[in-house]
C-alpha cells in the first residue's frame, strides 16, 4: 500500500510518523519546500530501530513521487492564527487544494483522498469537483477528530479511561458542528445519565471551540497532533478494510435531506473509502442544527463557486 501525504508541516509529518509507527504501507511526505520533506522522512526513518518499525519513508519535492499511490493525504494549506476562523482561509487553500487534486487525479486516479486542509468540509468538495473522482474516494478527516476531542473532554470530566468513552460530533467542522451528547457514552452508557445537563453544554461548547483553544494557546499555528492521529485511524480503516464506523465528512446525495454538501455524518469506512452512510433518527432540534451546519458550509462552496467562475 502506497500512501502519499502532500505538506510536510507539522501536520502531514506527524501524520506520516503515526503512519508509519501503525506500519499501514510505504510512505511518501511531499512538499514544496526544498530539503522539508527529505529531512523529516529520514528524520523518522531514523527513529525505527528504536520505535521499532520499519515502513518505507521518503520525503521528495516532486508530485511524481505520488504515482500510483493507493491513499493521498493532503495536508497542505495556511494553518490557522488567532482571530482566524476556519473559513478566513478559503482563497489561499482552495487555490492550494486544487493544484494538489490535479496532480492527484492525473498520477494516482485510483487513489482515495483525505482532505484535511480547511476549511475542512469546503475543501473536501473542492477535491471532490476537481478530480473528478467518485464521492466514495473524498473522505473528510474532520469528524474524527472533532468526536475525539469530545471523548478527552468526556473522560477527563468523569475522570474515565478514554477507552471507556464514544462520542458521536455531526456536521461542519467548525463552530456549528454538532455534538451528540445522546450517541456519546461511557461503556454504553449516555453522558446525559452521567452528567448534569449544564456540565453536558459546558462539554459541548468546548467541543466546538476545540481547535480555535489549541490555537489562541499556540499563537503561531494549529493543532496537528489530534489532527494526525485522526489521519491515521481513518487509513487505517482502509487499509485494513475494517468496516469502522466513524463521523467524517462525506458528500451528502438526500441523506439527512441534504445536497450537494459535504458534511460530517457517520460512515462506514473501508477499502472503498465512504462504502456507507448511515442516517442517525435525530431530534428535530438535532436535525435542525445540522442543517444550519450544513448552511455554513453550503456558504463557503458558493463562495468558491464565484472565485473559479
Amino acid at each position: 500500500m502506497k500512501i502519499s501525504v502532500i505538506g510536510a508541516g507539522n501536520v502531514g509529518a506527524s501524520t506520516a510518523l503515526f503512519l508509519a509507527q501503525q506500519r499501514l504501507g510505504n510512505i511518501v511526505l511531499i512538499d514544496v519546500i526544498e530539503g522539508m520533506p527529505q529531512g523529516k522522512a529520514l528524520d523518522m526513518a531514523e527513529a525505527g530501530p528504536v520505535n521499532r518499525y520499519e515502513s518505507h519513508l521518503a520525503g521528495s519535492c516532486s508530485f511524481e513521487d505520488m504515482d500510483s499511490s493507493n491513499i493521498v493525504v493532503i495536508t497542505a494549506g495556511l494553518p490557522r492564527k488567532p482571530g482566524m476562523t476556519r473559513m478566513d482561509l478559503l482563497t489561499k487553500n482552495a487555490e492550494i487544494v486544487t493544484s494538489v487534486t490535479r496532480h492527484i487525479a492525473r498520477l494516482a486516479p485510483q487513489a482515495i483522498i483525505i482532505v484535511v486542509t480547511n476549511p475542512l468540509d469546503v475543501m473536501a468538495y473542492v477535491a471532490w469537483k476537481t478530480s473528478g473522482f467518485p464521492k466514495q474516494r473524498i473522505v473528510g478527516m474532520a469528524g474524527v477528530l472533532d468526536s475525539t476531542r469530545f471523548r478527552y473532554f468526556v473522560a477527563a470530566e468523569l475522570n474515565v479511561s478514554v477507552e471507556d468513552t464514544q462520542a458521536m460530533v455531526l456536521g461542519g467542522h467548525g463552530d456549528s458542528m454538532v455534538p451528540l451528547p445522546r450517541y456519546t457514552t461511557v461503556s454504553g452508557v449516555p453522558i446525559t445519565q452521567l452528567l448534569p445537563q449544564d456540565k453536558v453544554d459546558k462539554l459541548v461548547d468546548r467541543t466546538r471551540k476545540g481547535g480555535t483553544e489549541i490555537v489562541n494557546l499556540l499563537k503561531t499555528g494549529s493543532a496537528y497532533y489530534a489532527p494526525a492521529a485522526s489521519v491515521a485511524l481513518i487509513v487505517e480503516a482502509i487499509v485494513t478494510d475494517k468496516e469502522r464506523l466513524l463521523p467524517a465528512s462525506a458528500l451528502l446525495d438526500g441523506e439527512y435531506g441534504l445536497k450537494d454538501v459535504f458534511v460530517g455524518v457517520p460512515v462506514i469506512l473501508g477499502q472503498d473509502g465512504v462504502e456507507k452512510i448511515i442516517e442517525l433518527d435525530l431530534s428535530p432540534s438535532e436535525k435542525e442544527a445540522l442543517h444550519k451546519s450544513a448552511a455554513d458550509v453550503s456558504e463557503g462552496i458558493n463562495d468558491w463557486k464565484k472565485m473559479v467562475q
